[in-house]
Protein backbone atom coordinates (compact mmCIF):
# COMPACT_ATOMS: atom_id res chain seq x y z
CA UNK A 1 0.00 0.00 0.00
CA UNK A 2 1.43 3.38 -1.07
CA UNK A 3 2.02 6.22 1.81
CA UNK A 4 3.06 8.34 -0.78
CA UNK A 5 0.34 10.82 1.23
CA UNK A 6 3.24 11.06 3.67
CA UNK A 7 6.41 11.70 1.30
CA UNK A 8 6.32 15.33 2.17
CA UNK A 9 3.93 18.23 3.24
CA UNK A 10 6.86 20.95 2.31
CA UNK A 11 5.40 21.69 -1.04
CA UNK A 12 1.99 22.36 0.71
CA UNK A 13 3.38 24.21 3.67
CA UNK A 14 5.54 26.88 1.24
CA UNK A 15 1.62 27.69 -0.39
CA UNK A 16 0.63 29.15 2.92
CA UNK A 17 -2.88 29.49 4.14
CA UNK A 18 -3.87 31.49 1.58
CA UNK A 19 -7.27 30.79 -0.72
CA UNK A 20 -7.68 30.41 -3.85
CA UNK A 21 -10.48 30.31 -6.37
CA UNK A 22 -10.88 26.68 -7.81
CA UNK A 23 -13.51 25.04 -9.22
CA UNK A 24 -15.39 25.99 -12.62
CA UNK A 25 -18.68 28.08 -13.01
CA UNK A 26 -19.47 27.85 -9.41
CA UNK A 27 -21.44 24.80 -7.51
CA UNK A 28 -25.02 23.50 -9.14
CA UNK A 29 -27.77 22.95 -7.70
CA UNK A 30 -29.38 21.14 -10.09
CA UNK A 31 -30.90 18.36 -9.73
CA UNK A 32 -29.96 16.48 -13.22
CA UNK A 33 -26.37 16.44 -12.97
CA UNK A 34 -25.51 14.27 -15.67
CA UNK A 35 -21.44 14.39 -14.54
CA UNK A 36 -19.07 14.24 -11.46
CA UNK A 37 -15.40 14.50 -11.54
CA UNK A 38 -13.53 13.04 -9.15
CA UNK A 39 -9.33 13.47 -8.42
CA UNK A 40 -8.33 10.68 -6.41
CA UNK A 41 -5.41 8.32 -5.15
CA UNK A 42 -5.09 5.56 -7.68
CA UNK A 43 -6.18 2.20 -7.76
CA UNK A 44 -8.10 3.09 -3.91
CA UNK A 45 -12.05 3.52 -5.76
CA UNK A 46 -12.47 0.20 -7.57
CA UNK A 47 -13.64 0.33 -10.70
CA UNK A 48 -17.04 -1.72 -9.40
CA UNK A 49 -17.46 0.63 -7.59
CA UNK A 50 -17.71 3.60 -10.71
CA UNK A 51 -19.74 0.84 -12.58
CA UNK A 52 -22.85 0.35 -9.67
CA UNK A 53 -22.75 4.31 -9.04
CA UNK A 54 -23.32 5.12 -12.88
CA UNK A 55 -25.46 2.13 -13.78
CA UNK A 56 -27.65 3.17 -10.32
CA UNK A 57 -27.68 7.22 -11.43
CA UNK A 58 -26.99 7.56 -14.96
CA UNK A 59 -24.29 10.06 -14.14
CA UNK A 60 -21.10 9.63 -15.95
CA UNK A 61 -18.09 9.74 -13.74
CA UNK A 62 -14.41 11.03 -14.66
CA UNK A 63 -11.77 9.86 -12.53
CA UNK A 64 -7.97 11.76 -12.52
CA UNK A 65 -5.51 10.22 -9.67
CA UNK A 66 -2.93 11.84 -8.23
CA UNK A 67 0.01 10.11 -6.37
CA UNK A 68 0.26 12.65 -3.59
CA UNK A 69 -1.97 14.62 -1.44
CA UNK A 70 0.55 18.10 -2.02
CA UNK A 71 0.02 16.95 -6.12
CA UNK A 72 -3.57 17.47 -5.49
CA UNK A 73 -3.67 20.09 -3.45
CA UNK A 74 -1.56 22.40 -5.68
CA UNK A 75 -3.83 21.27 -8.29
CA UNK A 76 -7.23 22.85 -6.25
CA UNK A 77 -5.00 25.91 -4.90
CA UNK A 78 -4.20 27.00 -8.77
CA UNK A 79 -8.16 27.21 -9.40
CA UNK A 80 -10.18 25.82 -12.20
CA UNK A 81 -9.62 22.32 -11.40
CA UNK A 82 -13.48 21.81 -12.19
CA UNK A 83 -13.17 18.45 -9.69
CA UNK A 84 -16.83 17.93 -7.71
CA UNK A 85 -14.61 15.06 -5.28
CA UNK A 86 -11.20 15.00 -4.31
CA UNK A 87 -9.60 12.27 -1.78
CA UNK A 88 -7.53 13.76 0.58
CA UNK A 89 -5.89 11.85 3.42
CA UNK A 90 -6.08 12.81 6.93
CA UNK A 91 -3.11 15.47 7.27
CA UNK A 92 -4.05 17.06 3.97
CA UNK A 93 -8.16 17.46 5.00
CA UNK A 94 -6.74 19.95 7.18
CA UNK A 95 -4.33 21.99 4.82
CA UNK A 96 -7.58 22.26 2.30
CA UNK A 97 -9.59 23.71 5.06
CA UNK A 98 -7.10 26.18 5.94
CA UNK A 99 -6.37 27.21 2.52
CA UNK A 100 -10.45 26.84 1.85
CA UNK A 101 -10.49 24.60 -1.19
CA UNK A 102 -12.92 21.95 0.12
CA UNK A 103 -16.46 22.77 0.98
CA UNK A 104 -18.08 22.66 4.73
CA UNK A 105 -20.36 19.43 3.80
CA UNK A 106 -23.64 20.10 4.52
CA UNK A 107 -25.09 17.01 6.87
CA UNK A 108 -28.74 17.78 5.63
CA UNK A 109 -27.84 16.01 2.55
CA UNK A 110 -25.68 12.96 3.93
CA UNK A 111 -27.28 9.39 4.94
CA UNK A 112 -24.78 6.97 6.61
CA UNK A 113 -22.00 8.94 8.35
CA UNK A 114 -23.79 6.50 11.46
CA UNK A 115 -21.97 3.78 9.34
CA UNK A 116 -18.21 4.73 9.87
CA UNK A 117 -16.54 3.21 12.96
CA UNK A 118 -16.51 4.93 16.11
CA UNK A 119 -12.58 5.57 15.28
CA UNK A 120 -13.68 7.37 11.67
CA UNK A 121 -16.83 9.31 12.99
CA UNK A 122 -14.94 11.77 14.88
CA UNK A 123 -11.49 12.00 14.14
CA UNK A 124 -9.36 14.23 15.36
CA UNK A 125 -8.26 16.00 12.03
CA UNK A 126 -11.99 16.57 11.15
CA UNK A 127 -13.82 16.88 14.09
CA UNK A 128 -17.69 15.61 13.22
CA UNK A 129 -16.74 15.01 9.90
CA UNK A 130 -17.38 18.47 8.92
CA UNK A 131 -15.36 18.25 5.43
CA UNK A 132 -14.43 14.76 4.63
CA UNK A 133 -16.11 11.54 4.91
CA UNK A 134 -13.32 8.39 5.49
CA UNK A 135 -12.86 6.18 2.84
CA UNK A 136 -10.48 3.67 3.30
CA UNK A 137 -7.55 3.66 5.63
CA UNK A 138 -4.45 1.42 6.74
CA UNK A 139 -1.50 1.34 9.48
CA UNK A 140 2.28 1.87 9.45
CA UNK A 141 3.90 -0.97 11.34
CA UNK A 142 6.14 -3.65 11.72
CA UNK A 143 7.07 -6.44 9.17
CA UNK A 144 9.47 -9.21 10.23
CA UNK A 145 11.16 -12.37 8.78
CA UNK A 146 10.29 -14.67 11.36
CA UNK A 147 13.15 -17.73 9.81
CA UNK A 148 15.71 -14.45 9.85
CA UNK A 149 15.08 -13.03 13.19
CA UNK A 150 14.10 -16.63 14.82
CA UNK A 151 11.66 -15.19 17.17
CA UNK A 152 8.83 -13.21 17.34
CA UNK A 153 9.09 -9.02 17.43
CA UNK A 154 6.84 -6.70 18.78
CA UNK A 155 8.06 -3.66 19.46
CA UNK A 156 9.59 -0.78 17.21
CA UNK A 157 12.76 -1.73 19.13
CA UNK A 158 13.54 -4.45 16.92
CA UNK A 159 14.73 -1.55 14.15
CA UNK A 160 17.37 -0.24 16.62
CA UNK A 161 18.34 -4.04 17.45
CA UNK A 162 22.37 -4.74 16.05
CA UNK A 163 21.38 -8.69 15.38
CA UNK A 164 19.73 -7.38 12.56
CA UNK A 165 22.42 -5.14 10.95
CA UNK A 166 22.71 -4.94 7.28
CA UNK A 167 18.90 -6.51 7.62
CA UNK A 168 17.12 -3.27 8.53
CA UNK A 169 14.63 -1.58 6.41
CA UNK A 170 13.23 1.81 7.24
CA UNK A 171 10.44 3.47 5.12
CA UNK A 172 12.05 5.99 3.03
CA UNK A 173 9.83 8.95 3.72
CA UNK A 174 10.51 11.43 6.64
CA UNK A 175 7.02 11.69 8.68
CA UNK A 176 6.98 7.87 8.24
CA UNK A 177 11.13 7.63 9.83
CA UNK A 178 9.76 9.30 12.48
CA UNK A 179 6.54 7.34 13.72
CA UNK A 180 9.09 4.94 15.30
CA UNK A 181 11.55 7.26 16.39
CA UNK A 182 9.20 9.01 18.19
CA UNK A 183 7.35 5.96 20.07
CA UNK A 184 10.50 3.99 21.17
CA UNK A 185 11.38 7.23 22.99
CA UNK A 186 7.77 6.36 24.87
CA UNK A 187 6.91 9.75 22.71
CA UNK A 188 3.76 10.16 20.75
CA UNK A 189 3.61 9.69 16.67
CA UNK A 190 1.87 13.37 16.68
CA UNK A 191 4.04 15.51 18.82
CA UNK A 192 5.62 18.97 17.32
CA UNK A 193 7.89 19.42 20.09
CA UNK A 194 11.33 20.36 19.30
CA UNK A 195 12.60 18.56 21.89
CA UNK A 196 10.96 15.29 21.23
CA UNK A 197 11.81 16.20 17.58
CA UNK A 198 15.37 16.25 18.69
CA UNK A 199 14.86 13.60 20.62
CA UNK A 200 13.55 11.19 17.82
CA UNK A 201 16.86 12.42 15.52
CA UNK A 202 18.61 11.11 17.37
CA UNK A 203 17.45 8.01 17.23
CA UNK A 204 17.34 8.08 13.77
CA UNK A 205 21.60 9.08 13.67
CA UNK A 206 22.19 6.17 15.88
CA UNK A 207 20.26 3.94 14.05
CA UNK A 208 21.59 4.70 10.54
CA UNK A 209 25.12 2.12 11.00
CA UNK A 210 22.43 -0.53 11.57
CA UNK A 211 20.33 0.00 8.45
CA UNK A 212 20.66 -1.90 4.81
CA UNK A 213 18.33 1.29 3.66
CA UNK A 214 15.43 3.32 3.61
CA UNK A 215 12.90 1.51 1.32
CA UNK A 216 9.63 2.35 0.74
CA UNK A 217 8.93 0.35 -2.73
CA UNK A 218 10.07 -3.64 -2.37
CA UNK A 219 10.70 -4.11 1.50
CA UNK A 220 7.86 -6.66 1.22
CA UNK A 221 9.90 -8.44 -1.77
CA UNK A 222 12.88 -8.25 0.75
CA UNK A 223 10.98 -10.30 3.96
CA UNK A 224 9.67 -12.54 1.65
CA UNK A 225 13.18 -13.68 0.56
CA UNK A 226 15.18 -13.27 4.10
CA UNK A 227 17.35 -10.24 2.10
CA UNK A 228 15.79 -8.26 4.99
CA UNK A 229 15.17 -9.60 8.79
CA UNK A 230 12.57 -6.27 9.76
CA UNK A 231 11.49 -3.58 8.34
CA UNK A 232 9.22 -0.32 8.78
CA UNK A 233 6.20 -0.97 6.43
CA UNK A 234 2.48 0.15 5.84
CA UNK A 235 0.09 -2.05 6.63
CA UNK A 236 -2.62 -3.21 3.72
CA UNK A 237 -2.97 -5.30 0.43
CA UNK A 238 1.01 -5.01 -0.55
CA UNK A 239 2.01 -6.54 3.02
CA UNK A 240 -1.01 -8.56 3.15
CA UNK A 241 -0.19 -10.86 -0.15
CA UNK A 242 2.89 -11.51 0.90
CA UNK A 243 2.10 -12.51 4.82
CA UNK A 244 -0.44 -15.03 3.53
CA UNK A 245 2.08 -16.32 0.70
CA UNK A 246 5.11 -16.69 2.62
CA UNK A 247 4.42 -17.56 6.64
CA UNK A 248 7.70 -16.57 7.67
CA UNK A 249 6.70 -12.88 7.35
CA UNK A 250 4.55 -11.36 9.45
CA UNK A 251 3.27 -7.95 10.18
CA UNK A 252 2.43 -6.39 13.56
CA UNK A 253 1.30 -3.00 15.24
CA UNK A 254 4.06 -2.30 17.40
CA UNK A 255 3.16 -2.46 21.13
CA UNK A 256 4.08 1.12 21.34
CA UNK A 257 1.17 2.41 19.39
CA UNK A 258 1.63 2.32 15.38
CA UNK A 259 -0.16 4.70 13.55
CA UNK A 260 -2.97 5.42 11.15
CA UNK A 261 -3.84 6.99 7.64
CA UNK A 262 -7.32 7.41 5.98
CA UNK A 263 -8.09 8.59 2.47
CA UNK A 264 -11.85 9.76 2.19
CA UNK A 265 -14.20 11.99 0.37
CA UNK A 266 -14.28 15.73 0.33
CA UNK A 267 -16.49 18.07 -1.65
CA UNK A 268 -14.18 20.87 -3.69
CA UNK A 269 -14.87 24.47 -3.12
CA UNK A 270 -17.02 25.52 -5.90
CA UNK A 271 -17.82 21.84 -7.22
CA UNK A 272 -19.51 22.19 -10.63
CA UNK A 273 -21.94 19.13 -10.11
CA UNK A 274 -22.75 19.49 -6.16
CA UNK A 275 -25.59 17.69 -6.48
CA UNK A 276 -23.88 14.84 -7.77
CA UNK A 277 -20.91 14.88 -5.09
CA UNK A 278 -23.71 14.21 -2.09
CA UNK A 279 -25.09 11.59 -4.32
CA UNK A 280 -21.81 9.98 -4.54
CA UNK A 281 -21.06 10.37 -0.50
CA UNK A 282 -24.14 8.62 0.08
CA UNK A 283 -23.75 5.97 -1.98
CA UNK A 284 -20.04 5.23 -1.14
CA UNK A 285 -21.32 4.71 2.54
CA UNK A 286 -23.43 2.04 1.84
CA UNK A 287 -22.40 -0.82 3.48
CA UNK A 288 -22.80 -2.76 0.87
CA UNK A 289 -20.99 -0.41 -1.90
CA UNK A 290 -18.25 0.33 0.94
CA UNK A 291 -17.54 -3.38 1.40
CA UNK A 292 -16.12 -3.26 -2.12
CA UNK A 293 -13.42 -1.24 -0.85
CA UNK A 294 -11.98 -4.38 0.18
CA UNK A 295 -13.74 -6.88 -2.20
CA UNK A 296 -12.73 -5.04 -4.95
CA UNK A 297 -9.87 -3.36 -3.75
CA UNK A 298 -8.28 -5.10 -1.04
CA UNK A 299 -8.35 -1.85 1.45
CA UNK A 300 -9.70 -1.42 4.91
CA UNK A 301 -12.64 0.14 5.23
CA UNK A 302 -13.41 2.84 7.15
CA UNK A 303 -17.26 1.90 7.15
CA UNK A 304 -18.10 -0.52 10.13
CA UNK A 305 -21.50 -1.69 8.81
CA UNK A 306 -20.02 -2.62 5.37
CA UNK A 307 -18.04 -5.46 7.33
CA UNK A 308 -21.06 -8.11 6.82
CA UNK A 309 -20.58 -7.07 3.44
CA UNK A 310 -17.03 -8.39 3.04
CA UNK A 311 -16.81 -11.90 1.58
CA UNK A 312 -13.37 -13.12 1.76
CA UNK A 313 -13.25 -13.07 5.87
CA UNK A 314 -9.82 -13.99 5.65
CA UNK A 315 -9.07 -9.96 5.02
CA UNK A 316 -11.12 -9.35 8.39
CA UNK A 317 -8.61 -11.46 10.33
CA UNK A 318 -5.65 -10.07 8.74
CA UNK A 319 -3.68 -7.87 10.88
CA UNK A 320 -2.15 -6.51 7.91
CA UNK A 321 -4.98 -5.06 6.66
CA UNK A 322 -7.74 -4.83 9.96
CA UNK A 323 -6.05 -4.34 13.07
CA UNK A 324 -7.52 -5.86 16.13
CA UNK A 325 -10.04 -3.67 17.71
CA UNK A 326 -7.38 -2.67 20.90
CA UNK A 327 -4.71 -1.89 18.39
CA UNK A 328 -6.96 0.43 16.30
CA UNK A 329 -7.94 2.12 19.50
CA UNK A 330 -4.26 2.89 20.44
CA UNK A 331 -3.12 3.88 17.12
CA UNK A 332 -3.27 7.79 16.22
CA UNK A 333 -3.29 9.15 13.20
CA UNK A 334 -0.91 11.54 12.08
CA UNK A 335 -2.14 15.10 11.79
CA UNK A 336 0.03 18.15 10.01
CA UNK A 337 2.96 19.03 12.08
CA UNK A 338 2.10 22.99 11.20
CA UNK A 339 5.36 25.00 12.12
CA UNK A 340 6.99 21.98 13.87
CA UNK A 341 7.40 20.78 10.52
CA UNK A 342 10.60 22.95 10.15
CA UNK A 343 11.99 20.59 12.99
CA UNK A 344 11.37 17.22 11.06
CA UNK A 345 12.97 18.55 7.84
CA UNK A 346 15.99 20.13 9.72
CA UNK A 347 16.67 16.68 11.65
CA UNK A 348 15.58 14.23 8.43
CA UNK A 349 18.46 16.39 6.43
CA UNK A 350 20.73 15.70 9.00
CA UNK A 351 20.20 12.03 9.37
CA UNK A 352 19.84 11.53 5.61
CA UNK A 353 23.39 13.08 5.12
CA UNK A 354 24.90 11.00 7.62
Amino acid sequence: MKRTALLTVAAVAALGLTACSSGAGGSSTTAASTQLNIYAWADEIPKSVIAAFEKETGIKVTVDTFDANETMISKLAAGGSGYDIVEPSQYAVQQLVGQDLVEKLDHSKITGLDNLGKKFADPSYDKGNEYSVPWIWGTTGLAYNEKCTGTAIDSWKALWDPAYKGKIYMLDNMLSAYIPALQVNGLKATSTSEKDIAKATQSLLDQKPLLAGYNSSNYSDLLASGDACVAEAYGGSAIAKVTAANPDVKFVIPKEGGTLWVDGFSVAKNAPHSDAAYKWLNFTLRPEIAAMATNDGGSATANEAAKADITDKTMLESVAVYPTDAQLKASEFIVDPGKALQYFQQGWTKVKAS
